[in-house]
């Protein structure tokens, strides 16, 4: 959308205002075609490279043709916005205010990073919670990603396998994620959550709270619930859903809707004569 205001037009490749975003195929088709709405180039990689895959043909397209190179693993800008931006927010919401814990995931590593670092600056007593997949433990194994120069991965991590939750985690540990855990801002509980638990939390939120959040919103909220069992009592949660449903239609969340009328459906119906299918 910013491209898009800014006349950073999606053409050809000869151009030299052009959006280009790679993304791995394991994305939801959703994501795609949200991209090519707004006018990208959406340049798709094979599935078995994961997320290495993606950030590496990027940075072989940006140096084929000369193109600027957002680096969102590794630059400061991402991190920084966030503790302008949503870490101002929080503060502001929760001003004068009990806040006991900040429950989120980690992708790029940004918010974790921003916000993080703006509770410890002002709200110190605020215990941060970062939560990844059960499937893909990369920061509970203690192994750390190899980097080139540029603090980009070189590879897959050892402890990487797929997992649902598109958004969290890729195959290596981002360099933001890794030197906010390492300074500032640092961890206080960890969660890891199953994939099966994330998809099931975000059904059961759209059906019984009206919140229709995506696959990592719900990983979000069951580690959520999950550190609530042992908090003391009392005990205020943020929960950040950056995320929404919207984007999970070909994806496993929706599995189990279907596109046609159910049994139940047809009953009603039928219980008026006109305009049945």
């Amino acid at each position: 959308m910013v491209c898009a205001q800014r006349g950073y037009k999606c053409v050809h490749a000869s151009d030299t205002r052009v959006w280009v975003i790679t993304m791995a195929e394991s994305f939801s088709l959703e994501r795609r075609k949200l991209m090519r709405y707004l006018g990208a180039r959406v340049i798709v990689t094979p599935r078995a490279g994961k997320g290495t895959g993606m950030v590496v043909k990027a940075q072989e397209l940006a140096k084929k043709h000369g193109w600027f190179l957002c680096h969102q693993f590794e630059s400061s800008a991402n991190y920084e916005f966030h503790y302008n931006t949503t870490g101002l927010e929080i503060l502001s919401d929760f001003e004068d205010a009990q806040l006991d814990y900040f429950v989120l995931g980690y992708g790029t590593g940004g918010t974790f990073v921003g916000a993080g670092r703006r509770l410890r600056e002002h709200r110190p007593e605020v215990k941060i919670c970062l939560a990844e997949p059960a499937e893909a433990p990369l920061l509970a194994s203690g192994q750390k990603s190899e980097r080139r120069a540029d603090g980009s991965a070189t590879g897959s991590h050892a402890f990487f396998a797929p997992h649902p939750i598109q958004g969290w985690t890729p195959d290596f540990i981002a360099k933001i994620v890794e030197d906010g855990v390492e300074g500032s801002p640092g961890y206080d509980e960890y969660m890891a959550v199953p994939g099966s638990a994330a998809v099931n939390m975000s059904q059961m939120l759209a059906k019984t709270q009206g919140i229709f959040t995506g696959i990592s919103g719900g990983a979000s909220m069951h580690a959520a619930v999950e550190l609530a069992k042992k908090a003391p009592e009392g005990s205020v949660l943020l929960v950040l859903l950056a995320d929404t449903g919207e984007r999970y239609f070909s994806t496993p969340l929706f599995a189990n809707i279907n596109e046609s009328m159910n049994d139940e459906e047809l009953v009603i119906s039928r219980s008026t004569p006109n305009f049945q299918m």
